[in-house]
């Protein structure tokens, strides 16, 4: 005789096997996505303005610092700097210069043509480049014919803003030539459109090159 157990037990396969399979959940659909015109509707396009909108520069890249090198001995420096005075523009304009241990007299000496006048330079129509080239050649051979030398540089009437360039060059690079003793007008009018220039002798033995 089966226990109530066995019975339980065959009942409930027998119900297993009449059940119908089970069905699977249905998945909710995917809505469609809806056009992107029939959403926003009709749009109107705005006016142009006529107005510049710049674009914000990109930012530059840090750059790397340069290597300096090593440092330069004070006499290297000096040596290197010392061609470059007189290059610039200067702001005053020389009438006169004696070089610092030269007599009271000289320029007075100079101006009333004690020194006899050996060669003479017009630099007329030349750049400030040119006339720099021409000026320092013309001292270097001027030097071994005499000491006293003209040099005409022009007043400058027809500079721009009518303010002289090439006068005041010629005087302040005169006045840092190593071979130049002193300087002064050459006109008395005061006009200054060339000067007399004193020039130290040549040391003996000096090389001159007529080139």
């Amino acid at each position: 005789m089966k226990t109530f157990k066995d019975t339980l037990k065959g009942l409930r396969q027998t119900l297993r096997q009449a059940a119908p399979p089970r069905a699977a959940l249905p998945q909710p659909a995917v809505p469609e996505e809806a056009d992107f015109r029939q959403s926003v509707g009709k749009v109107k396009p705005l006016k142009p303005d006529d107005r510049h909108h710049p674009q914000p520069p990109k930012p530059s890249p840090r750059p790397r610092k340069p290597s300096q090198g090593p440092a330069l001995h004070a006499a290297a420096c000096q040596e290197i700097l010392q061609h470059q005075i007189g290059w610039f523009e200067p702001t005053h304009q020389l009438q006169q210069y004696a070089r610092p241990g030269m007599p009271s007299a000289t320029l007075k000496r100079l101006r009333q043509g004690n020194w006899p006048v050996c060669a003479q330079l017009d630099l007329h129509g030349y750049t400030r480049h040119q006339a720099q080239d021409a000026l320092a050649l013309f001292i270097h051979r001027a030097r071994h014919r005499g000491q006293c030398v003209k040099v005409i540089h022009g007043k400058g009437f027809g500079s721009p803003q009518g303010e002289p360039v090439l006068k005041k060059l010629v005087r302040s690079w005169l006045q840092h030539h190593p071979d130049v003793l002193a300087f002064c007008e050459a006109e008395t009018g005061g006009a200054g459109g060339s000067l007399l220039v004193l020039l130290r002798r040549p040391a003996p033995g000096e090389i001159h090159d007529e080139g």
